[in-house]
């Protein structure tokens, strides 16, 4: 994607130079421009609340990954980050697909460039490529297979026993992922910005002064947080445990937008987020998911602007490991 020409693009169209009136009744303009432009929203869990409670689906990167491959609408607006976008785009490229800001990357995507991807793959050039759905569509376009957390450890055990793995980007879920099958893996040295400002000494502190709250963390969490953790797994994994589960306190240890979704779902129970080592935080958040907001989801319906679009070269290659992905996740 031509950053730089959807940037002028935007700057054309008035896109950036303009404002809303304060009295501006956002959900009421958004869904009336769903309406209008037979437009979808899908959304992550991570997304600030106002945005997942109109939003038409709210889910983690697999279940949007789904939702994006079978949406019956002309325009897909996608609540999350650029990874997701592309993907949507991937899997439609019929369709017109829609970012509230171009500039929601993501760490993980930013630590596994395509090229640097190649090298190491031309290095060993026996090794299956597995990549996490948080990199970007270059880097996908190079892949054997793609995963999320919700399904790395299936896609891991799909290969042959004898045949060794390299996968990126995301160094603690792969390091989780290795020790869960006891895989011949190697590892990328990427990580999550979010997951990684997780404090040991916080979260044992917060669990003395709340004993009966059950810790829960994703895998891309340092291992020292998942040792301590009485469930590792997906934000969806996460959320269908805390619904379930008898207890009626859980420390989490993710992005803390998921709180809403688990409070929705579990309103009779209490969630604290899991402490960062900033002492002047208290919990951990996606400065690239909440740079999303509903004035932004509001302009970018109204302009279908700014535009997330793959070379259609890249787009075919990468279309083939993302479909593998949900081949592969919906076997029985």
């Amino acid at each position: 994607m031509d950053l730089e020409k959807a940037k002028k693009e935007l700057q054309e169209k008035g896109f950036l130079d303009i404002d809303t009136s304060s009295d501006t009744d956002y959900v009421a303009e958004i869904k009336k421009l769903k309406k209008e432009k037979n437009a979808v929203i899908l959304a992550h869990y991570y997304q600030e609340p106002e945005i997942q409670d109109i939003a038409d689906f709210v889910g983690d990167s697999l279940q949007l990954s789904y939702k994006a491959a079978e949406v019956d609408a002309e325009m897909i607006v996608f609540a999350g980050v650029h990874f997701m976008a592309e993907t949507a785009k991937i899997l439609n490229p019929e369709k017109k697909v829609v970012l509230p800001d171009l500039n929601a990357g993501c760490s993980l995507a930013e630590s596994c460039p395509a090229n640097d991807l190649q090298a190491m793959k031309d290095k060993y050039p026996d090794h299956t490529v597995i990549t996490y759905v948080n990199t970007s569509a270059e880097a996908k376009a190079i892949s054997d297979i793609c995963c999320t957390s919700s399904n790395a450890r299936k896609i891991v055990e799909s290969v042959p026993e004898d045949q060794p793995i390299l996968f990126a980007p995301d160094r603690n879920l792969g390091a989780w992922i290795k020790k869960e099958t006891g895989r011949d893996m190697l590892i990328w040295d990427g990580a999550c910005v979010v997951h990684e400002a997780f404090s040991i000494d916080r979260l044992i502190e917060t669990h003395k002064e709340n004993p009966k709250a059950k810790i829960i963390a994703h895998p891309e969490s340092p291992d020292y947080i998942l040792k301590v953790s009485e469930y590792v797994g997906s934000t969806s994994g996460m959320i269908n445990y805390v619904k379930n589960n008898p207890a009626k306190e859980f420390i989490v240890a993710t992005e803390a937008g998921i709180l809403h979704e688990m409070q929705k779902e579990a309103p009779d129970k209490t969630f604290i987020p899991a402490p960062v080592e900033d002492t002047s935080c208290s919990c951990s958040e996606c400065p690239y998911m909440k740079m999303n907001t509903m004035k932004k989801l509001y302009l970018c319906m109204k302009y279908e602007l700014p535009e997330v679009n793959v070379p259609e070269d890249v787009r075919k290659k990468a279309l083939i490991p993302i479909e593998k992905m949900l081949e592969i996740s919906s076997r029985k």
